[in-house]
């Protein structure tokens, strides 16, 4: 394959760090050769991925002689897979000890980069994920000071598949780093301010006002209570009444 080297020795040799390596996996760390040699581990990977077993061999260094054996479209299958694969392993061993370690140590270094909102002033944010299954949701950045998500300003890291992270991985780093969590100051949120003077609470509530007076709440506010009435089906049938007895016919009933 053209992105790994002409040779197919180095194709199937230190995958790992070769993907590691590739711009736009900054955020994931190295999943220690003990995790993945247990299978215990990798239990029901092998239904969300083709070519499960390849793919795990060559994350495992252990693809050099079927390299040779298949054709270069398949090896492209095969890594596609690997880097899926590879993906829901992570997902799972940072929430190990030793994974949080790892992933700790980055945090500090800023590796995921800063809040984009001024008023958190650059505090470190965490990868995230809001789905747990392949292709359900990119990857979004957690922030622990506003306690809300963004997405990664460069695309080569936005276009990264958020189950690699999963939805357990960020609340459970700060329960188990509750000395990481930014100190939280009441001065940090933002107040609105017309000429000088704060604008009062009770315009939040003329606001909220105006918005349930509106037609449009109000009909979805009856949908989701149940409340919309059901079309009626009795309509054609006292259509075609009326019209009988327009003609001076007599219905059946009334015959009866």
């Amino acid at each position: 394959m053209d992105e790994f080297s002409n040779s197919e020795e180095e194709y199937s040799s230190y995958w790992v760090e070769w993907f590691l390596q590739t711009k736009g996996n900054e955020y994931l760390c190295e999943v220690d050769e003990d995790f993945l040699s247990d299978r215990f581990n990798l239990t029901g990977l092998n239904s969300f991925v083709p070519h499960y077993s390849m793919a795990l061999d060559l994350i495992n260094d252990n693809f050099g002689n079927d390299s040779k054996k298949i054709d270069d479209e398949t090896k492209r299958v095969v890594d596609d897979s690997a880097k899926k694969l590879y993906g829901l392993i992570h997902a799972r061993f940072i929430v190990t000890a030793r994974g949080l370690l790892k992933m700790a140590e980055k945090y500090r270094q800023g590796d995921f980069g800063r809040c984009p909102r001024t008023l958190c002033k650059g505090a470190c944010v965490l990868p995230h994920g809001q789905h747990d299954y392949l292709g359900e949701g990119k990857v979004r950045l957690y922030c622990p000071k506003c306690e809300d998500i963004y997405t990664p300003k460069s695309s080569r890291h936005s276009n990264m598949d958020g189950a690699f992270f999963g939805t357990t991985f960020a609340p459970f780093f700060f329960l188990s780093y509750p000395n990481l969590i930014p100190r939280h100051n009441p001065n940090d949120q933002y107040t609105p301010r017309i000429f000088g003077f704060k604008v009062h609470h009770s315009a939040k509530v003329h606001r909220l006002q105006y918005r349930l007076m509106a037609p449009e709440f109000q009909l979805q506010a009856r949908k989701r209570l149940g409340l919309e009435k059901p079309r009626s089906v009795e309509a054609p049938a006292l259509g075609a009444a009326t019209a009988r007895a327009q003609k001076g016919e007599s219905s059946p009933s009334a015959m009866n």
